[in-house]
């Protein structure tokens, strides 16, 4: 019988963590709030969960994808990202929020628990998957530099 460590997972490993939890959880949300709409307005339910969904899910999961992404670029150049990517995200919602008012083929209050329940779902679950990760944060130096002495 031998001892095979587990391989040491990368730096971004709690970051793919939790977008794929973020995805499972917004994968269930959509389903259960699909029936619940559905068996409470509708087809007019139906959308509001649907467009809830998309609108919620898709403004928290974006944000876990960009960290993701720019987990890999100067710090500087990654909060120049994560500011530009927030306001986008701001500005998609609030022009998206602007157009659906002048429709009534979704159900308002269906759309509105569906977009709470989004952020609440995916936030938890993209922490349960950051929570969850094993990733060691010791750094070790090098025994020249450390003593001072470099050849």
């Amino acid at each position: 019988m031998s001892f095979t460590p587990e391989p040491v997972p990368g730096p971004d490993a709690p970051l793919r963590s939790a977008l794929r939890y973020g995805l499972i959880g917004l994968g269930v949300l959509v389903v259960v709030a699909i029936a619940l709409g559905a068996a409470v307005a509708g087809g007019a339910g139906v959308w509001g969960a649907v467009l809830g969904a998309a609108i919620g899910g898709g403004f928290i999961l974006t944000t876990a994808a960009v960290v993701l992404f720019g987990a890999k670029l100067p710090p500087s150049t990654a909060g120049l990202i994560m500011l530009v990517s927030w306001v986008g995200k701001v500005l998609v919602a609030l022009i998206v929020v602007a157009i659906l008012q002048r429709f009534d083929f979704y159900d308002r209050i269906v759309l509105f628990l569906t977009v709470v329940g989004a952020l609440v779902i995916v936030l938890g679950a993209e922490t349960y998957g950051v929570v969850r990760q094993k990733v060691p944060y010791v750094t070790t130096t090098d025994p020249d530099t450390a003593s001072g002495t470099r050849e």
